[in-house]
């Protein structure tokens, strides 16, 4: 790891970050229901992006050495690392369990993972086939 790879990573990150705030304002702006569906649209849109870029970039993951080009340490580990949110997703369905929703809670996990792993491949092969 060089020193010039964490500043991509951080770069990224932070915009990344900003970039997830701004979406879920305008999302939570427009939308009131029970459903986290901000977080929901920022974790989608950065699958499909990450299964793209994955392949655009020719990303081998199993090779520890494939966040060193510089596009995918502030792109895809930076930007869209810092835009996707996990720990977002597992706060907004621990909130619906705790409010009575258990089973919109599950329903959102599980959709989330689902949607999450579709649109990953879909960007793959969507990029795949622009070749």
């Amino acid at each position: 790891m060089k020193a010039v790879d964490v500043m991509w990573v951080g770069l990224g990150g932070g915009l990344g970050s900003v970039l997830r705030w701004w979406v879920g304002r305008l999302v939570g702006e427009g939308y009131k229901g029970r459903f986290p569906l901000g977080t929901f649209l920022i974790n989608i849109s950065g699958s499909l992006l990450i299964g793209y870029l994955s392949v655009l970039f020719n990303v081998e993951w199993h090779n520890r050495h494939g966040h060193g080009m510089v596009l995918n340490a502030l792109v895809i580990t930076g930007v869209l690392g810092g835009y996707t949110t996990f720990s977002s997703m597992q706060l907004d369905a621990a909130r619906l369990a705790a409010t009575q929703h258990a089973h919109l809670a599950v329903f959102y996990l599980f959709l989330s993972v689902a949607a999450g792993l579709v649109t990953a491949l879909a960007g793959a092969a969507l990029a795949s086939a622009q070749g």
